[in-house]
């Protein structure tokens, strides 16, 4: 699958988990979409800052890939402070939301700015190599299960570009 193709679909999954968790009425029921967002978010994370944003790196784009690995550890410090929040918790909403509004953020600038100067600069055959190299860690990652468990860890800085 084509890199951005792949990105974009992961970024309408996140979303339609961020609204399934906020539509839960069951506690173990948004436990567990926000056990899947958080696996999912943590692949994401990965696949773009091994594959993507190396591939992509050029003068017109590291401005925004700077960013976007800024944007990253600061999902990261959310997502891993509520891995440490009881769902019952009452901030964990408050902290859902903060999550939800960085990853929005991040997806429009990816989407909108990112994107587009990256089609610009690679052909489909770069693109759907890319692709495939962030489907395979993908697949590695989640057959190793619970991928969210390695965010805590990845809190201190940016992942280097």
């Amino acid at each position: 699958m084509n890199a951005i193709k792949l990105l974009e679909s992961q970024h309408r999954e996140v979303e339609k988990l961020f609204s399934k968790i906020e539509a839960a009425k069951k506690v173990d029921t948004k436990e567990e979409l926000f056990t899947t967002l958080a696996d999912s978010l943590a692949v994401h994370a990965s696949i773009e800052e091994h594959h993507f944003y190396p591939a992509v790196k050029a003068n017109r784009t590291e401005d925004i890939l700077l960013e976007a690995l800024e944007e990253h550890v600061a999902i990261k410090r959310v997502l891993s402070d509520l891995l440490d929040t009881a769902v019952e918790d009452e901030t964990f909403d408050a902290k859902l939301k903060v999550l939800k509004e960085t990853v929005s953020h991040h997806v429009e600038e990816e989407e909108t700015d990112l994107f587009p100067k990256v089609k610009k600069l690679f052909d489909a055959n770069r693109l759907e190599a890319i692709g495939q190299e962030m489907s395979a860690e993908q697949a590695e990652l989640e057959e190793k299960g619970n991928p969210r468990e390695a965010v805590p860890a990845e809190t201190d800085r940016a992942a280097p570009l």
